[in-house]
């Protein structure tokens, strides 16, 4: 197929200006809009909106150019399918020489690792260079180092049906972006930004802990584990703002320059208390905290020597990360991995790092991938807020009660932050500003023609205080791991931060005369979700040690929830609960557990009980979504699980997955998604939407052609649902 005639006037055009433009006058803001544009647009992307989409909607992200040690601070494209991220361009003059000048290579292939992206595209038109991302960067590499494409622009013409099959729209479209990028992934040198964060955030601590348990011999292990834990989210916390703009560059790493260095990072601590008022910097006593202040890590002794090779790591030139782009699910991926191990101390208070022994009967940590948290949340918490409105959904809570590092409730929340600013958009967004606490207002222009600079007829935002209100009022979570807990924190308020500045969270302060970020205390609690106060019953019980209490972590939902349960319970529960057998536990919680739990029969695994727990707290009409073990439709063990569902819920969705949606483990799981009916008829008559995914590593669910199949759940052997279920293609493909 001939390269488009547009094409080929592009390429005339640049031969017959290409030495002005070689002087430096024709600078990167006249190279898109002349070139680059008019090339995407060719491509089919919407690279100006034309279409009107929404911020989250637009085909083309154009990144405001802020200098930051002599590097952008954003890609200048980033172009989506719906919400997701493809791949970047990063644009440079034609002065530039592309070939060879190993800084704009580093530059692009920086922000495309650290926001997970496989392919992007460097190019000042002259030269088109196309890099594989998944290659960790490093800033002495050559500029061919991941370079898998490289042509000139009087190639272009003739490369174009090649070029164009891979980062079309169509392309992207139909798969073949995936494809291509899968074949051309680097056979060596392949070290993606999630496994390389993980082993950075694990020398941290590694050398925090040795350090601390060395200089701090009156800790206990339980107060190691925190003081290390928290330094590493608080520096994490920072660093991430820093690079978002939110917080001064190079605050950190100047703390390297003289001695005493933690005492001094204590002070930058204390400053953000002020100014964030989370659990996460919280160090004095204040009316309506929940939880006491740290009063443990303010008085540690820490050498300058670990804190200085953690700040020469966190920044460039030493650091391929760059935070602005980097993912919350990928920060919550990797601390769902780290969590899986703890701080141990020997009889010397020397520290050691050991894996927990419940990570190490099941084999590893598995973090549930992303498209499965999405599809479940669109499942429940989507279908809760249709015809709705953000009155109504104010009263929705959302709740996971083995929320880990917080990947489910992470998701929930950034739907429901997407639900609420379409919401806004789409009635008289203009009336909402001027209220006296607006819930949106109209941000940066965007470009709506040719020219970059054209005002954009609306770019609405949610304001800080909006985003505030929405996670106090709708996400809620529970895990036995103190740690773990923190880290769902700190993953929701980076994300509550995400778009802001220094500018609109001074506005926010000004405005609303309160500090910018919630104490989470009240929502996000640590306990054992499925043993309670009545545990204590049991007069064996009443005389164990405070460990053993502390370990059994007894959870009372009636307290410590008692607002959302005088209100009949949550309106969404999700997650993947643990799948660990019972013969795992300790005596005390085999004899309890199948006392409490009409589910248990012989040796269930414990995400039998977390259903039955999750149905508990269901209000009526409330919906349940989990990833579980597909033994649940067949296994002998779950018949009485399988009775209790009919007895009080109607089943809406099921997903085969079968295997492989877990990169390390080969169990088979299901999407169950479930209705709390107390109407026996209504369960009965209710029908459900089913489908089979034959190759999960796909992340597709796959369903037949048939529109409509009657099945029979009583067709299983020794399975107790009798509910109709309808074959259909109502349940697409996931992602």
């Amino acid at each position: 197929m001939p390269a488009p005639d547009q094409l080929t006037h592009l390429i005339e055009r640049f031969a017959r200006n290409r030495d002005d433009y070689h002087r430096g006058q024709f600078n990167e803001t006249q190279l898109r809009v002349d070139y680059l544009n008019p090339v995407f647009e060719l491509l089919g992307w919407d690279v100006i909106n034309k279409a009107g989409y929404a911020e989250k909607y637009r085909d083309v992200i154009h990144e405001a150019q802020v200098k930051v040690g002599g590097m952008t601070k954003a890609p200048d494209y980033c172009f989506k399918i719906g919400p997701e991220r493809k791949f970047f361009l990063e644009a440079k003059k034609p002065a530039v020489n592309i070939k060879e000048n190993r800084e704009p290579a580093f530059q692009l292939r920086r922000y495309a690792w650290s926001a997970k992206l496989p392919l992007s595209i460097l190019t000042d038109f002259e030269e088109i260079a196309v890099y594989d991302c998944r290659v960790k960067p490093d800033r002495l590499d050559r500029a061919s180092v991941a370079r898998i494409m490289y042509f000139t622009f009087e190639q272009f013409a003739e490369k174009w049906d090649e070029f164009a099959a891979i980062f079309s729209k169509e392309a992207v479209l139909q798969g073949s972006f995936d494809r291509y990028a899968e074949s051309a992934k680097a056979k060596r040198g392949t070290a993606e930004v999630d496994g390389v964060f993980l082993e950075e955030i694990e020398s941290w601590r590694d050398m925090l802990a040795k350090d601390i348990a060395k200089r701090n011999e009156e800790l206990s292990q339980s107060d190691l584990n925190d003081a290390v834990q928290r330094t590493i989210d608080r520096i994490i916390f920072l660093r991430i703002c820093e690079d978002r703009g939110i917080e001064e560059y190079g605050r950190l790493l100047s703390l390297r320059n003289g001695a005493n260095i933690y005492p001094r990072l204590m002070q930058i601590f204390h400053q953000a208390d002020a100014r964030y008022n989370s659990g996460l910097f919280h160090f004095k006593q204040e009316r309506g905290q929940a939880e006491q202040p740290d009063e443990l890590t303010p008085d540690l002794v820490i050498d300058d020597r670990p804190l200085k090779e953690i700040f020469r790591r966190l920044y460039y030139p030493e650091s391929a990360y760059e935070f602005s782009v980097f993912p919350a699910s990928i920060l919550g991926q990797v601390y769902e991995q780290f969590l899986g191990k703890v701080i141990s101390l020997d009889a010397k208070h020397r520290a050691t790092i050991e894996e927990k022994p419940e990570v190490r009967k099941a084999g590893g940590v598995y973090y549930t991938p992303e498209y499965i948290a999405e599809y479940i949340v669109r499942n429940t918490v989507g279908k809760l807020v249709e015809g709705k409105t953000p009155k109504d959904v104010a009263k929705l809570r959302v709740l996971d009660p083995a929320c880990g590092s917080g990947s489910f409730l992470l998701v929930a929340y950034r739907f429901l932050l997407d639900w609420h600013l379409e919401w806004y958009s789409a009635n008289e967004p203009e009336k909402l500003a001027t209220r006296k606490d607006p819930p949106i207002y109209q941000g940066a222009a965007l470009p709506t023609s040719g020219d970059l600079f054209t005002p954009s007829v609306a770019n609405w935002r949610l304001t800080t205080g909006e985003k505030k209100r929405i996670l106090l009022n709708n996400i809620y979570g529970v895990d036995i791991d103190r740690q773990a807990v923190e880290v769902t924190k700190l993953s929701l308020l980076l994300k509550m931060l995400e778009g802001e500045s220094d500018q609109s969270l001074g506005r926010q302060m000004k405005l609303m005369h309160d500090r910018v970020l919630p104490d989470l205390a009240n929502n996000i609690k640590c306990g054992n979700s499925l043993i309670g106060p009545d545990f204590f019953n049991d007069p064996a019980n009443l005389a164990l040690d405070l460990e053993t209490r502390m370990r059994i972590n007894a959870f009372d939902w009636k307290r410590e929830f008692a607002e959302v349960m005088r209100a009949g319970g949550f309106d969404a529960v999700i997650g993947n609960p643990p799948y660990v057998r019972s013969q795992s536990l300790s005596d005390m919680e085999k004899v309890y557990l199948p006392r409490k739990y009409e589910a248990a029969a012989y040796q269930p695994d414990l995400f039998a009980f977390f259903i039955e727990q999750g149905t508990k707290l269901l209000r009526d009409n409330g919906r349940l979504g989990f990833i579980i073990p597909n033994g649940i439709l067949t296994n002998t063990y779950y018949k009485e699980l399988r009775q209790f569902l009919l007895a009080n819920v109607a089943l809406d969705v099921v997903v085969d997955l079968k295997s492989g949606v877990f990169d390390r483990a080969s169990v088979d799981t299901s999407i169950f998604v479930l209705r709390r009916e107390n109407d026996r008829e209504a369960r009965n008559s209710h029908r459900v939407s089913i489908g089979a995914c034959q190759a999960a590593k796909s992340r597709r669910v796959e369903t037949p052609q048939t529109t409509v199949a009657q099945y029979a759940f009583s067709e299983i052997p020794d399975c107790a649902f009798n509910t109709r279920l309808c074959l259909t293609n109502d349940v697409r493909g996931i992602r």
